[in-house]
């Protein structure tokens, strides 16, 4: 490996890199999401979540929030290329930026009906919702900033976590500025 390709390249571990979040406006064509994500793998980054959803002002455009750990450097190269690829009409990393951002996770609990009470509590706390109540089980839906997440899940990881789905982060620039 040539000495260009070894500093362009992410460490083995980025688990102390910083977080960013990328948003990329694309039009909805098939091949358009494998495309973005080769950007990302060809220069070792690993998408850690991928949010896709429909333009509510138009159903020909798809927002996409790519949440990757990475250095600043790289990843302003990494946007640079993805705004060349034909579907994305723009890419913008807000790391740094005013945003408003949020993100949903549901957390299904094995536990008896008369042990639930602790449960309950740190889900009050956390103002999450009991969406399904079973007799052996209860599923929790809590929304907010991702360190909110992790911290409501952390209390729970003593009791019997059955299944977790989490939607990954999503986000919208404050203001009038574009997201």
């Amino acid at each position: 490996m040539s000495a260009t390709a070894l500093a362009l390249s992410p460490s083995p571990s980025l688990l102390g890199a910083p977080l960013h979040t990328i948003s990329v406006l694309v039009r909805n064509q098939p091949g358009v999401l494998v495309r973005v994500s080769l950007v990302f793998a060809r220069r070792g980054y690993n998408i850690e979540s991928l949010v896709v959803s429909p333009d509510v002002a138009d159903n020909a455009f798809s927002r996409m929030t790519i949440t990757c750990r990475g250095d600043a450097d790289n990843l302003e190269q990494i946007v640079k290329q993805l705004t060349k690829l034909v579907d994305v009409v723009h890419a913008i990393d807000h790391t740094g930026q005013s945003v408003v951002e949020t993100e949903i996770a549901l957390v299904k609990i094995k536990v008896a009906i008369d042990k639930r009470t602790e449960i309950l509590q740190v889900a009050e706390h956390y103002k999450a919702k009991v969406v399904d109540y079973g007799p052996e089980s209860l599923i929790l839906r809590v929304n907010g900033e991702t360190e909110k997440l992790d911290s409501f899940i952390a209390l729970l990881r003593p009791y019997s976590i059955v299944e977790l789905v989490r939607s990954g982060k999503i986000l919208m620039a404050r203001g009038i500025e574009e997201t």
